[in-house]
C-alpha cells in the first residue's frame, strides 16, 4: 500500500511540476515541442520495451478494432499535449489546471452519455454546480473557458478509449507514439530542410537536451501511475489525481503571476466545492458498498 501510494503521489507530482518543463521550452514553438516529444518518447519506450522483452502485445494491434481505437486515443493524446503546451507557453497555466480539475466530473458525464452509467442524485448536484462555475467564468471573462473545457474533453475522450482498450499502460502508449511517430518524423524533417529545427539551430544545449528528456519525462510518470494503480483503492487514487492540477494552479499563480481576480475565484470556489462533494459522494457510496458486501 505504501509503495502504491509513493508511486501514484510521485506521478501526480511529475504531471503536476509539468509547466516548469515546457516553461523552460519557451523559446520552442507548442507543435515543435510535441513533435519532439513523440519522436523521444518513443525513442525511450523502445528501449524499455527491449530490456523487459515485452513484445507479445504487438501481436493484438493487428486487430482492425484495437488498431482503430488507438489510432483514435493517439489523435486525442497528440491534441491535449498540444493544447497543454501552448497555454503553458502563452500564460495560460491557471486555465490549465482548471481543465484537470473538471475532468473526473467531464468522465461522469461520458460515462452517462456514452456508457449509459446511471448516476446518483449527488452526482448530479455536483455536475450542476461545476457548469455553474463554468458558467460564471464564462460571464466575467466575456467568452467560454476553452483551454480548460478542450483539455477536459481531450484527456476526458482518451480515458474513455483507454477505458476499455486491449493494451496495459506501457504498451498502449508505446503503440500510440507509433502512430503519431511518421507525422512527427515529416513535420521535423521538414523543419530540418527549412532549417528551422530547434534541436539542431538552437545556441542552448540545455534546450537540446530538454527536448530529449521528453521521453523520460512523458513515460516514467506512467509507469509511476500504473504501478500505483495497481497497489492501492481507486478512492485513494481519485484523491490523489487533483495533486497535480492543485501544483499547476500553485505554480500559475505564485511562481508565473497570472492574473487571478476574485471573480475568477468565485469560478474555481464554485467548481472545487463541487469536485469535494464528488470526493467525500464516491468515498460514502464505496464504504456503503463495502460493508453491504460483508453483510452478503
Amino acid at each position: 500500500m505504501r509503495t502504491g501510494i509513493l508511486s501514484a503521489a510521485l506521478a501526480f507530482l511529475c504531471w503536476g511540476l509539468f509547466p516548469l518543463y515546457f516553461h523552460a521550452l519557451g523559446e520552442v514553438p507548442a507543435l515543435q515541442i510535441l513533435a519532439h516529444r513523440m519522436l523521444w518518447s518513443l525513442a525511450f519506450l523502445l528501449i524499455v520495451l527491449t530490456l523487459r522483452k515485452q513484445w507479445r502485445w504487438l501481436e493484438q494491434v493487428r486487430q482492425p478494432r484495437v488498431f482503430w481505437s488507438f489510432v483514435a486515443s493517439a489523435v486525442l493524446l497528440a491534441g491535449n499535449w498540444l493544447l497543454y503546451i501552448w497555454a503553458v507557453n502563452n500564460g495560460h497555466v491557471i486555465d490549465a489546471s482548471l481543465g484537470y480539475f473538471i475532468t473526473p466530473l467531464f468522465n461522469i458525464m461520458l460515462g452517462f452519455l456514452i456508457l449509459k452509467e446511471r448516476l446518483r442524485p449527488l452526482q448530479w448536484a455536483v455536475i450542476g454546480i461545476a457548469a455553474l462555475g463554468v458558467a460564471w467564468l464564462t460571464l466575467h471573462a466575456g467568452n467560454v473557458p476553452w483551454i480548460a473545457l478542450g483539455l477536459a474533453a481531450s484527456f476526458g475522450g482518451y480515458g474513455l478509449l483507454r477505458k476499455t482498450a486491449a493494451l496495459g499502460a506501457l504498451e498502449g502508449l508505446s503503440f500510440e507514439t507509433m502512430v503519431l511517430f511518421p507525422v512527427a518524423a515529416v513535420y521535423l524533417g521538414w523543419l530540418t530542410l527549412h532549417g528551422d529545427n530547434a534541436f539542431i539551430n538552437t545556441a542552448s544545449d540545455t534546450t537540446r537536451w530538454l527536448l530529449v528528456a521528453a521521453g523520460p519525462i512523458t513515460a516514467i510518470p506512467l509507469l509511476l501511475f500504473a504501478n500505483g494503480a495497481r497497489r492501492i483503492p481507486l478512492s485513494i487514487l481519485g484523491l490523489l489525481q487533483y495533486l497535480g492540477p492543485t501544483i499547476q494552479f500553485l505554480l500559475g499563480v505564485l511562481l508565473f503571476k497570472e492574473a487571478f481576480t476574485s471573480e475568477r475565484l468565485v469560478g474555481f470556489a464554485l467548481i472545487w466545492g463541487a469536485l469535494v462533494l464528488f470526493a467525500g459522494e464516491g468515498l460514502f457510496q464505496r464504504g456503503r458498498d463495502a460493508a453491504a458486501a460483508k453483510v452478503s
